[in-house]
C-alpha cells in the first residue's frame, strides 16, 4: 500500500468516517480513510435505477432534518431536498386495512408509546413487556418496530428505545442520501478495498494490518459496525474486551429495501403506502411511487428480513408479488419487476442495518464511544445516545471523535 503512514487512520468510510476525515482536514491533520468496500458511504448506498434516478438501498431519510447536518451538505453540493410529507405520516390505502382499523391502530400505537415512555423511567427491560396481552395490533406494532429498529420488541431495550431523540421532520435527498455522503468524502485520502484485519496498539505507534498491507499511524478512529466489532475478538492487539462486550450489547438489526418497477403507476397517488397485512408475523410495507416515480419501495424488517435473505433477492420479489396480488388481484404480478435491492445481512462489511440496544444494555453506547489511551477513538451511529440508527448520528459522532483526537494531540504536545 503506497503512502501508508499517516497521523490518524480512520477505519471505515461511512458517514462517521467521512465526517471525521473532513474535521481532521480542517485542522490540517493528515488522515487516511481505510474502507473495506470499493466505494465510500458504508451503509449509505445510492445506485442508478436504470431510468436516470438515484435510489437509496441503504439509509434514505434525513431524520430530524431541521437539525441534520447532511441537509446543509446536500444543499451545498447542489442536491435537491424533498420536504414533502413522508408516507408514514399519511393514512395508508384502505386495502385490507380500513380507515376505522387504521384509527384503532393509531390509538393503540400512541397508547403503547405512552406506556413505554413511562416504563423507561424505571428498570430496563424488553419493550415487548409493554404490549397488551393478546392485543389486536401486537403483530403490526412489532412490524413497525422492525422498520424503526430492525428488530422485534422482545429484543429492544425500553430505555434505549425511549432515548432516541428523533422528531417528526423527515426529508429526502432526490439525488440520493448515499450520493451526498459519498461525495462529501471525495477529497479525502482513501484506501479502498482494504478490510482491516487487526489494529495493533502495543507499540509507540499503531500498526493497522489490512488485506492490502500495513498502515502506521499515531491515532485511529474506529467506525466499524457493532456486528463486526463484536465478532472479531482479536481485532485489537492487545484485546479490548470492554469494546467487544459493548458491541455485542448493540447488535445490528435488519431492514432491507426492495425496489420494484411499476407499470401503469398513475393508478396510485405519489408517496402513498400499503400494508401487506396487519395480522401475521411476516408483514411488509409498500411505499407507492416514491418521488412520484413509477416504482414501489418495499420495506422488510427484523426476523422476516433475515428469513427472506436465506432465499436471496428472488425470495423478496416473490413475497412482494404474492402479497400485492392478494390485495390488488393476480394480474398485478405482471406489473412489477425487480429494479434493485441490497441484502444488508449478507453484506460481510455490515451484517445488518443499524444498531439497537438489547434489554439491560443501554449503557453500552457510552462504553463503546469511550476513547482508549488517547490513541483509539470510536464513532458511528451505535456510539450515539440519542441519534443512533441514523446517518446524522454517524456524522455527529465522527466529528466528536475527530475533536477528541485533535485535543489529545494538543495535550501531548503541551506535556
Amino acid at each position: 500500500m503506497a503512502n501508508s503512514d499517516t497521523e490518524v487512520a480512520i477505519i471505515g468510510g461511512g458517514a462517521a468516517g467521512i465526517a471525521a476525515g473532513r474535521r481532521l482536514a480542517m485542522a490540517a491533520i493528515d488522515s487516511l480513510v481505510v474502507e473495506a468496500r470499493p466505494r465510500l458511504g458504508g451503509r449509505a448506498y445510492s445506485v442508478d435505477d436504470g431510468a436516470g434516478h438515484r435510489i437509496d438501498l441503504g439509509c434514505g431519510w434525513l431524520h430530524s432534518a431541521d437539525r441534520n447536518p447532511w441537509v446543509r451538505i446536500a444543499e451545498t453540493q447542489g442536491h435537491t431536498i424533498d420536504r414533502s410529507m413522508p408516507p408514514w405520516a399519511r393514512r395508508a390505502l384502505p386495502l385490507g386495512f380500513s380507515a376505522d382499523e387504521q384509527e384503532q391502530f393509531a390509538a393503540a400505537q400512541v397508547a403503547f408509546f405512552d406506556r413505554l415512555g413511562e416504563a423507561a423511567k424505571g428498570k430496563d427491560g424488553p419493550a415487548s413487556a409493554l404490549l397488551e396481552p393478546k392485543g389486536r395490533w401486537n403483530n403490526l406494532l412489532n412490524a413497525v418496530a422492525t422498520y424503526i429498529s430492525g428488530a422485534e420488541l422482545d429484543r429492544l431495550s425500553v430505555q434505549d428505545f425511549e432515548n432516541y431523540g428523533g422528531n417528526n421532520v423527515n426529508w429526502r435527498v432526490v439525488e440520493g442520501y448515499g450520493t451526498t455522503i459519498a461525495a462529501y468524502g471525495a477529497e479525502l485520502r482513501v484506501a479502498l478495498d482494504s478490510p482491516v484485519l487487526q489494529i495493533d496498539h502495543s507499540g509507540r505507534r499503531l500498526k493497522i494490518e489490512t488485506a492490502r498491507g500495513a498502515i502506521t499511524a499515531d491515532q485511529a478512529i474506529v467506525t466499524l459496525p457493532t456486528s463486526v466489532l463484536g465478532d472479531k475478538e482479536f481485532l485489537f492487539s492487545p484485546a479490548l474486551p470492554d469494546k467487544t462486550e459493548a458491541a455485542r450489547g448493540l447488535p445490528l438489526g435488519l431492514d432491507d429495501k426492495l425496489f420494484l418497477s411499476l407499470e401503469n403507476a398513475e393508478e396510485f397517488e405519489a408517496d402513498t403506502r400499503i400494508f401487506g397485512n396487519t395480522d401475521g408475523q411476516a408483514i411488509a410495507m409498500y411505499h407507492m411511487r416514491p418521488f412520484g416515480r413509477p416504482q414501489i419501495e418495499v420495506y422488510f424488517g427484523g426476523r422476516h428480513a433475515w428469513d427472506l435473505e436465506a432465499g436471496g433477492e428472488a425470495a423478496f420479489v416473490e413475497f412482494a408479488r404474492a402479497d400485492l396480488a392478494r390485495l390488488l388481484g393476480n394480474a398485478f404480478r405482471s406489473r412489477v419487476k425487480l429494479l434493485r435491492m441490497h441484502c444488508w445481512g449478507a453484506d460481510p462489511f455490515a451484517r445488518g442495518a443499524y444498531s439497537y440496544a438489547l434489554p439491560g444494555k443501554v449503557e453500552c453506547r457510552a462504553q463503546l464511544a469511550a476513547p482508549v489511551d488517547d490513541r483509539l477513538f470510536f464513532a458511528g451511529e451505535a456510539c450515539s445516545k440519542h441519534d443512533f440508527s441514523t446517518a446524522h448520528g454517524g456524522y455527529i459522532t465522527g466529528v466528536a471523535a475527530a475533536e477528541q483526537a485533535i485535543a489529545a494531540r494538543k495535550k501531548r504536545r503541551s506535556a
